[in-house]
Order: structure tokens, then sequence, then C-alpha cells
């Protein structure tokens, strides 16, 4: 089995995440990642939150689980950053999250069967949540956040996953400070590309011909 991909419910949550990140500088990135995963139909969202982040990624990713019946998750290093994100996300209107403090190894240890993980280049142990996420038998998509930021500097996919996964395709987006996104593929599955348009600060969503989309300066077409 693999992955299956559901243009309604991207387009479903991306709406609402448009609706409820209208206030937010960063609801270009929430938007595309909200209708990734919930196109995706992806049960387990994980994501790691850094300290001073936007919260619109993970009310877009809470919404995303909303749409899919599935879970989201937000990892974080210590009680401090903990209350700091509870606080944010409740004055965002959301209280469905699953919080879990604790180091990179230990937290994604206990995290099977992720098929959606988010992470932000701005923290310092990003790479080793990707390396230690236990992925979904289906296939996973992986997205950072930031990745223009200098501290990834000749980062490579290959060089932080786990010896032997399947890298179907990775892209390089250019949504807010930028998003590298990798697709990795089902046991012995084939991973089905889909198109999605990409419109500058925001998105667009492909729902059987009718496109949706915020004003930008530029767009791209890619496929996922």
């Amino acid at each position: 089995m693999k992955l299956v991909w559901s243009p309604e419910t991207a387009s479903k949550a991306y709406i609402d995440t448009v609706e409820s990140c209208q206030n937010f500088k960063e609801s270009g990135v929430a938007e595309f990642l909200s209708a990734v995963a919930a196109g995706w139909n992806s049960k387990l969202i994980v994501e790691s939150w850094s300290y001073g982040g936007s919260i619109a990624t993970s009310v877009g990713l809470a919404i995303a689980a909303r749409h899919t019946c599935g879970r989201h998750v937000c990892i974080v290093p210590d009680e401090r950053l903990r209350s700091g994100y509870i606080k944010a996300m409740q004055e965002a209107g959301m209280s469905s999250t699953v919080m879990i403090v604790g180091e990179a190894e230990e937290v994604m240890e206990g995290l099977a069967g992720v098929d959606f993980l988010v992470v932000d280049s701005k923290r310092k142990d990003f790479a080793r949540v990707l390396r230690f996420a236990k992925l979904g038998q289906k296939g996973a998509v992986l997205a950072i956040k930031n990745a223009c930021h200098r501290g990834i500097s000749g980062f490579r996919w290959h060089g932080v996953l786990e010896r032997g996964t399947r890298i179907v395709r990775s892209v390089f987006l250019p949504v807010g400070k930028g998003l590298d996104i990798a697709h990795i593929g089902a046991n012995g599955g084939v991973w089905a590309p889909q198109r999605v348009l990409v419109v500058g600060s925001g998105t667009s969503i492909n729902n059987q011909g009718r496109n949706m989309f915020l004003e930008a300066k530029f767009c791209v077409l890619v496929e996922l």
C-alpha cells in the first residue's frame, strides 16, 4: 500500500487554513503544508517547533489532522517551550495537538508510523529528528522549513536519513524562507507524483481543474 492523494481533502484543509491564518506572517507556509498533509491523508503528522517560531504552521497541521481524522504531534526540547507553545495554540483556538517534551532520539522512538514530518532548520537538532523518525509503511512526506537558513548549507537528504531509505523525489520550493521536501516511497510501492501550483507567498491547489490561489509575485508548478 501507499499514500493516496485526495485533491478534495487538500482543498478543504487549504481553505480552512487560509481563514484561520489570516493574521499570521507565515501563512503561505502554513497553507501549503496543511494542504499537502491533508491531501496525502496523513494520519500521524509530526512537527518540531523552535523557540520564537510562528505558530501558523502548527495551526495548519492541526487543521490537516482534523480533515484526515489523524493526530498532530508537536515535539519540543524542554518545558519552557512546551508552555509557550500551548499558550500560542490556545490563543489561536487550537487545543487538539499532542505535546511531547524530550530529545530527538527519545521522542521519535515512541512515534512509529509517521506519515508527515515537518522540522525547522533553525533547531539545532533538526537533522537528528529526521534521522530517528520511524516512517510509515505506506511512505511519508518530510519537510524542512526555513531551508534557506545558512545552518543547512550543503544539506543532503541521504546524509541524514536512515540508510536504505528510498527517496522517491525531493524538491526545493520558494515558499516562506524556503521549503525542502522529500517523498519517501512505500515498501515495494511506486510514488504517483501530483501537481501542485505554488503561488508566491501562498499556494494554489488544483482541484478537478479549479485553481484557488493567493495574490503573489511569482508562481511555479511542481510535482509532489
